[in-house]
């Protein structure tokens, strides 16, 4: 049970860190430093890892890691989108 919280704490601060980011380019609108390679392959990994924390609480464990990964997987995925919006914008 304490390692459950423990998963739960961690990966809400590791997802939420990503809360600043997506603050800053809101109101910046610019991700001229951003690499969208990286957050590409972030997202892939995350995407494995959630495949894997799926399995885990189908077996009866780890539904605090499937809770913080499906949390990363959409904040990466949000900043990813607003690379690609405000990438585009960029250009124009």
């Amino acid at each position: 049970m304490l390692f459950s919280v423990m998963q739960l704490l961690g990966g809400m601060i590791l997802s939420l860190g990503w809360i600043p980011q997506i603050a800053r380019i809101l109101k910046t609108k610019s991700v001229a430093d951003l690499s969208l390679k990286s957050y590409l392959l972030m997202l892939l990994g995350i995407a494995l890892m959630e495949a894997y924390a799926v399995n885990l609480t189908l077996t009866g464990a780890g539904l605090a890691f499937l809770i913080t990964n499906t949390l990363s997987l959409c904040v990466v995925s949000a900043v990813i989108v607003l690379i690609l919006r405000y990438a585009g914008w960029n250009k124009r």
